[in-house]
């Protein structure tokens, strides 16, 4: 895991001749654009289609365009479409891992994340949409469907946030930060790279989750762990820099600010009717990311070996998910073991590992689950179970729950 600065640009690879494997996502990668694009591709035009038709109950739809492409079209093409099953082999590597196009594509993410955003504070913020086909302003309800719509967008950022900020160039770093300022949610870069890499699939790890506890359960924990444990790393960084926590060297309290600018700067333009909705579009953006972290590592638990350290991570430590569409969307998130073995590899040239606990359907399905914790039990607890060969007691089991779910799955209590 990568836990020190470096340099501007990443070490300089011997030129190698184009491999005569070719990707074949490499053109597709170019949906995971379609979520920051979507409001000015199809929302707008629609809504201005059906407002010209005289269907003004129905132009109301498309404001709540980030839930109906992540709870409804997603999972629905992952069905369709199914998993993706190929990975690239040993010989292409290193040439795709240096093909500058890929990374291209996740900096394009930012400004049409960025444009959203100003689009969406515009919108709930004018009085006159004419030109829109509305009488007037927007209604409350298309106000909050657009604030939901643009926080999805920037949850999907975090992710985005996720790949660039785990790589040794600066810029990307430095935009890994841009991309969560959104969601206010700038502490993620510390605690994710420097917190939850050292500590995933343990009981010290507040992004982990646990058997028996639910997702709702799981919200305030990993949302307040996480931040305490952003701020104790980098108050330990500066102390041993010799520096005090409350100045601008203090990584969380300089992403923080970011968001408050960004912030001031959109309520100073649209008025201070839009942070009720900056407020809604932040909490469900983080959200989004909350609820991938509990599906990616549940029940997932890493042994104490005989010198009382935990095992080194390994593929049993995550869930993974081979659905070629929310692959597409999500830059391979769900090939997680991968990631956790190979903090710094672009998401190109992420593996699906044959060894690794898979889910039954991809994130985006699972997602929607986790919001329905007897459907989420139902459906994960017996794959826990069956993962560690009926022995529930080597899970990562809630402490409040644990009697409870071992007597549940019959195992011998610990």
């Amino acid at each position: 895991m990568e836990t020190t600065m470096s340099t501007d640009t990443e070490r300089t690879e011997p030129a190698v001749a184009p491999p005569a494997w070719r990707d074949r996502k490499r053109y597709l990668w170019l949906w995971g654009l379609f979520a920051p694009t979507g409001l000015f591709t199809i929302g707008l035009p629609l809504i201005w289609a059906l407002n010209e038709l005289g269907w003004h109950r129905l132009a109301q739809v498309p404001f709540w365009l980030g839930p109906i492409l992540i709870y409804i079209v997603i999972p629905l093409a992952d069905i369709f479409f199914g998993p993706d099953g190929a990975n690239p082999p040993d010989e292409v590597m290193q040439y795709l891992e240096n093909d500058k196009y890929y990374r291209y594509l996740t900096y394009l993410y930012l400004p049409f994340q960025y444009a959203t955003l100003i689009m969406t504070c515009y919108l709930i913020s004018a009085h006159n949409l004419n030109w829109l086909g509305t009488d007037g302003g927007l209604h409350l309800v298309d106000k909050i469907g657009l604030a939901i719509t643009a926080g999805m967008v920037g949850g999907i950022g975090i992710n985005t946030a996720h790949e660039l900020g785990h790589k040794k160039v600066d810029l990307e770093r430095w935009l890994s930060r841009i991309a969560l300022a959104q969601s206010f949610y700038g502490h993620f870069y510390i605690e994710h790279n420097r917190g939850h890499h050292v500590r995933v699939a343990t009981a010290e790890d507040p992004a982990s989750s646990r058997v028996g506890e639910t997702f709702w359960g799981f919200w305030p924990r990993t949302v307040l762990g996480s931040l305490r444990s952003a701020w104790r790393l980098e108050t330990t960084r500066l102390k041993r820099l010799g520096k005090k926590p409350f100045s601008m060297k203090n990584e969380v309290l300089s992403a923080w600010l970011m968001s408050v600018v960004l912030w001031a700067a959109l309520v100073a333009i649209f008025g201070i009717g839009v942070l009720p909705y900056l407020v809604l579009q932040a909490v469900v953006g983080f959200s989004l990311l909350e609820s991938v972290n509990y599906l990616e590592h549940y029940g997932l638990s890493r042994q104490r070996t005989a010198s009382g350290r935990y095992e080194r991570p390994a593929p049993a430590h995550s869930w993974n998910s081979d659905h070629i569409v929310t692959n597409i969307f999500l830059y391979h998130l769900q090939r997680h073991s991968d990631h956790h073995a190979y903090p710094t590899r672009r998401y190109q040239t992420l593996r699906s590992w044959d060894g690794a606990p898979n889910l039954p359907a991809g994130y985006a399905s699972m997602i929607l689950l986790a919001y329905f914790p007897p459907l989420w039990r139902r459906v994960m607890d017996k794959r826990v179970l069956a993962h560690y060969e009926g022995d529930i007691t080597r899970a990562n089991i809630a402490p409040a729950k644990r009697n409870r779910v071992v007597a549940r799955y019959g195992a011998a209590a610990a």
